[in-house]
């Protein structure tokens, strides 16, 4: 008994610190950030950098706060990150119920098998092309522009995970309502979207940070100081000769804090939509 009371000691001890280390490996970078943030120049640009802050300040806020345009990136940011978020989450639904109640069609297989392969597709490959479309739309440099790049990647993604939370659906639910006068678009929007709802909210929280996050083509596609992002926009602090590090912490930091409560506050439905669709029953 007191073998295996030890044994059993050891797994857990042994467990917890490997879990302990795993964290603090993948929390490191954001608390330096939050540290370097908080650090006065002359500690930030110290030829010792340690985690330890001896005279604490919080000028790179001030800084930051300070610059007229950051204010206008982050609203620039939530429009952008808020408007892809809900035209993907409208036509994923669709696109997945459709391939979930018709998967034998042939335009069904077809349209699967295409978003399918444009998830193998490095974003960065088809910047050039991308950049060449937006132009000759005139679309360089506006929120559309950035809005329609983070639908079409978000969207292969959204209406697989939409797909599989649907199939979980009854398709006696569905003809009880047929039954009783509902027509198809009557039942999408009385009753699958309400029972999809943790799926539909997985899906929109993963929409919003994967847009919120973006930094390639917000920088390639907007040259204009007024509809730049959060991201890119961010880079100001960064000069050609000179990097304002404490002030480009304190930036990240803001730009992060809104996006991990976010989630730490909607997490519990994001697990619940991802696991609810990840099995047939």
């Amino acid at each position: 008994m007191v073998i295996g009371g030890l044994e059993r000691t050891t797994r857990v001890f042994t467990t917890y610190t490997i879990l302990a280390l795993f964290v603090a490996f993948c929390l490191f970078p954001f608390l330096w950030m939050i540290d370097t943030s908080l650090k006065p120049v002359a500690e930030v640009r110290s030829l010792n950098p340690s985690f330890w802050i001896v005279h604490p300040t919080l000028d790179n806020f001030r800084r930051v706060l300070a610059d007229d345009n950051f204010p206008i990136y982050f609203r620039n940011s939530v429009i952008v990150a808020g408007g892809s978020t809900i035209f993907t989450l409208i036509v994923s639904t669709f696109c997945g119920y459709a391939l979930s109640r018709f998967p034998r069609q042939r335009l069904t297989q077809a349209v699967g098998s295409a978003l399918l392969v444009s998830q193998m597709i490095p974003g960065v490959l088809i910047l050039a092309p991308i950049y060449i479309i937006m132009r000759r739309l005139g679309l360089l440099s506006t929120f559309e522009a950035l809005i329609l790049v983070y639908c079409a990647f978000a969207m292969p993604l959204c209406c697989f995970m939409l797909k599989g939370f649907f199939d979980t659906i009854p398709r006696e639910l569905e003809e009880a309502a047929e039954l009783d006068g509902c027509s198809r678009l009557g039942f999408i929007y009385r009753i699958l979207i309400p029972l999809s709802a943790p799926g539909i909210l997985a899906n929109g929280i993963f929409c919003f940070v994967t847009a919120w996050n973006e930094f390639l083509f917000g920088y390639v596609l907007i040259n204009d100081e007024a509809r730049r992002t959060l991201t890119p926009g961010i880079m100001v602090f960064k000069g050609p000769h000179l990097t304002d590090w404490g002030a480009l912490m304190a930036a990240s930091v803001l730009a992060v804090v809104p996006v991990a409560l976010f989630f730490v506050n909607l997490q519990r439905f994001l697990i619940d939509g991802l696991t609810a669709g990840a099995v047939k029953g």
